[in-house]
């Protein structure tokens, strides 16, 4: 029985030293803060600012989560967010779920100078997962409950709207199924909005007035992008996405018509991807990468090499940096050939296995999701630790039949 914890033990151990670490070292641009909206599940959600150093400068709470974080010119933030126990309820009983967005003042202290938000029937797959302001002072929201995109004016007044189901075969109800999962929208070009479906594997662009002009992945192939999150346009033919199910970033460029791959990253600093749901090209060339599961957030250059990483527990969402996700940062050149030599990187355009255990991995995943586990932690612990409690449970019947 002790040999089996020891054993344990020491497989823990050896794990967590040998690990690479998740160092915290000064950005690359200096005094930069990293905004980060950090979802959670087992606290309240909070909106983060980070230091150069990963250290936290400020955050607020004071929601069920947070997703999208956008730094405003005059130094406050965007951030889009799910309440429970909200009031008033419109047609759903109260107490209930509410979403949309706020603007937090960091200074004197962190506070909300501005709240719009709309009652939902649960809080789960149906929260505002992004919004921006745009230039004419409308807010741009994608409404994953309703499964749309819409404008709306400071007056709260809806302005303009495109509903998927002009485009994709709807349920009856979008509200009661999570349906397509749309979980952001980026203004790319006057009335030009690029829309991430996440349940089709799809990336669209909607026009004003024309609806969908373009759709990135057309047969919705898993390979290519797999339930991806937070697509970020670098130019007409070039689109940076966090590819989450697949646990990569991946440039896609169209060429001939052709969505194709023209760089992608599967880890950084010796550590898998876990879950990734945001990238960004930052204007000094570099990769902000927000891995989910493994509760950190990233920078990595062209080369895949992280130049800055800072822990986020717990499940954090979205990254920013001043001045925001748009400009964005130049696409990577690229010859047409597949991928990129990045740590540990697979074949471009395919899912990229870990290697772990199936069930196990499954079921540390699925922790991740409610407490912060070290990142070193696999699958293969889970199923070392669970045999020997097999182990240590039979040898303590054979011992108590001794007696």
């Amino acid at each position: 029985m002790t040999g089996s914890v020891l054993v344990v033990t020491v497989a823990l151990v050896a794990s967590a030293a040998l690990a690479p670490p998740i160092a915290s070292t000064p950005a690359s641009n200096g005094s930069a803060t990293t905004l980060v909206g950090v979802q959670s599940t087992t606290t309240d959600g909070r909106v983060a600012a980070l230091g150069p150093r990963g250290g936290e400068r400020w955050s607020y709470a004071n929601a069920a989560s947070y997703h999208d974080v956008t730094p405003l010119p005059n130094g406050t933030v965007l951030a889009t967010f799910v309440a429970h126990d909200a009031r008033p309820c419109g047609p759903y009983e109260a107490p209930c779920s509410r979403t949309g967005v706020r603007i937090v003042d960091p200074k004197p202290e962190p506070h909300v100078v501005f709240e719009w938000a709309f009652p939902v029937r649960t809080s789960k797959n149906s929260e505002v997962h992004d919004a921006e302001l745009l230039p004419s002072g409308e807010l741009l929201v994608a409404d994953m409950d309703r499964e749309r995109v819409f404008t709306v004016a400071p007056n709260g007044t809806v302005t303009w709207q495109w509903s998927a189901s002009s485009f994709y075969d709807a349920p009856p109800d979008p509200t009661k199924t999570d349906w397509l999962h749309i979980n952001d929208v980026d203004r790319v070009a006057e009335g030009r909005y690029l829309v991430s479906v996440r349940n089709a594997n799809q990336l669209v662009v909607v026009e004003r007035g024309e609806g969908v002009v373009d759709v990135i992945n057309e047969d919705g192939d898993p390979r290519v992008l797999n339930k991806q999150h937070n697509p970020q346009m670098l130019g007409p033919d070039a689109v940076l996405v966090a590819d989450s199910e697949n646990d990569r970033v991946v440039e896609l460029h169209e060429r001939n018509g052709e969505w194709e791959v023209a760089w992608q990253v599967d880890s950084a600093g010796g550590v898998r991807f876990d879950w990734p749901r945001d990238a960004d090209r930052l204007p000094n060339g570099n990769t902000l990468v927000t891995d989910s599961r493994n509760n950190r957030v990233v920078e990595l250059n062209a080369s895949g090499d992280a130049v800055w990483s800072a822990r986020v527990p717990t499940v954090p969402y979205e990254a920013d940096r001043p001045p925001g996700e748009y400009p964005a940062g130049d696409p990577y050149e690229s010859d047409g050939s597949t991928g990129v030599g990045a740590e540990g990187a697979g074949s471009a355009g395919g899912p990229l296995g870990s290697g772990d255990l199936p069930v196990f991995s499954y079921l540390v995943d699925s922790a991740r999701h409610v407490v912060a586990l070290p990142y070193w932690l696999s699958g293969w612990h889970l199923a070392l630790g669970s045999g020997a409690s097999v182990a240590f449970l039979a040898g303590l019947v054979l011992f108590v039949r001794s007696e």
